[in-house]
């Protein structure tokens, strides 16, 4: 955590922020290992506190050695007169704050009890940077994440049946997911059988899963904090030359996508390899989401693998990251075929880490 912390200083220190309000629960657990659900950080360049309340003091002394734990107490002493104090004994007089997860409520607290003292600046991204090349550690956990994904997959695929329903199915998949060593589900499984597949964000229901039609699987173990994510289209029973066609086009793209990626390489640029190809098959109107995006500490974080954005530079990969890449195509009234590997930015190019079975090699 040591590491992190000094890397993160030094990227304060070239924006000339001599302090850093840190909110994000990914962003608070990367830092300093805090598990809890509640909490901040406070980071300057000489001290690193950890603020919560009385539930959360004893395991924050243990799992976050390198910070100096102050205890809030909801009325009495929230977190901004804890800030107000701390910015005192430190001589502070400017405080970085994480514009994306400070609420309005929350900045008026701030700026009320720190009026006059202490300038409150907005900051983006600062420790999300750090976040989306993972170190040597991260990716074993993500191993194992992946690792249990795939295995909860491939051992309940044979048990489905068509009698089943959606909510049946996803929560075969959930436990599986559990008894394979999972401390949680990465998010609600998708399953999405027949026409409501097209929705690529579908919640499971009574749906039987049918026989002859696509069935979208979305789903991922959480381990120690890390995320998996994996996404199958399978079918029961014979699959007719329409679904085929559909599949092999997006099996096509994610490997026209995945072949392309390397170090240096942007990431719209990874995006065009597998829009670019379903477009020229007619389907470009079907794939409307991006072609991936990063996992770690939350399900969805950078680097995001979509079209070029016009206000936003672009990014570039490195080695290091960990990207979905998942292409689909959905018919409104048919269904929709998703396929979805997590892929590993090595220095060479990229190596898949999602293991499960596909319908075609």
């Amino acid at each position: 955590m040591q590491t992190r912390l000094d890397r993160l200083r030094a990227i304060m220190a070239g924006r000339a922020l001599p302090a850093l309000l840190v909110s994000a629960p990914a962003n608070r657990r990367y830092l300093s290992g805090f598990t809890g659900s509640s909490g901040a950080l406070l980071i300057t360049p000489a001290r690193a506190l950890l603020i919560t309340d009385s539930r959360y003091t004893l395991q924050a002394a243990r799992e976050a050695p390198d910070f100096a734990v102050r205890e809030l107490i909801n009325p009495g002493r929230p977190l901004p007169a804890v800030l107000k104090a701390a910015a005192a004994e430190q001589g502070l007089t400017q405080l970085g704050f994480e514009a994306a997860f400070v609420t309005v409520a929350e900045h008026r607290a701030l700026a009320d009890a720190l009026a006059g003292v202490v300038e409150l600046v907005p900051v983006e991204g600062l420790v999300e940077q750090l976040r989306v090349v993972k170190e040597a550690d991260e990716l074993a956990i993500l191993r194992r994440a992946i690792a249990i994904t795939d295995a909860a997959f491939a051992a309940t695929l044979p048990r489905l049946r068509p009698e089943m329903s959606e909510r049946e199915a996803a929560w075969m998949l959930e436990v599986a997911l559990r008894i394979g060593g999972a401390e949680a589900i990465s998010f609600p499984i998708i399953v999405a059988a027949g026409p409501n597949g097209a929705l690529p964000h579908a919640t499971p229901g009574d749906e039987p899963l049918g026989s002859g039609r696509p069935i979208v699987i979305d789903m991922g173990a959480r381990v120690a904090g890390y995320h998996a994510d994996l996404t199958r289209t399978v079918v029961l029973g014979e699959a007719d030359e329409r679904f085929w066609q559909i599949y092999d086009i997006v099996l096509e793209a994610q490997r026209r996508a995945i072949a392309g990626m390397r170090p240096g390489i942007h990431t719209h640029v990874v995006d065009a390899l597998a829009r670019d190809y379903i477009g020229s098959r007619g389907y470009g109107e079907q794939f409307g989401h991006g072609l991936g995006h990063g996992v770690g500490l939350e399900v969805h974080e950078g680097p995001g693998l979509r079209r070029a954005l016009p206000d936003a530079p672009p990014v570039a990969l490195q080695p290091g990251m960990v990207t979905s890449v998942e292409p689909g195509i959905y018919l409104e009234g048919w269904g929709g075929v998703r396929i979805e590997d997590l892929v590993l930015v090595t220095s060479e190019g990229a190596t898949v880490l999602s293991q499960a079975p596909k319908l075609r090699s």
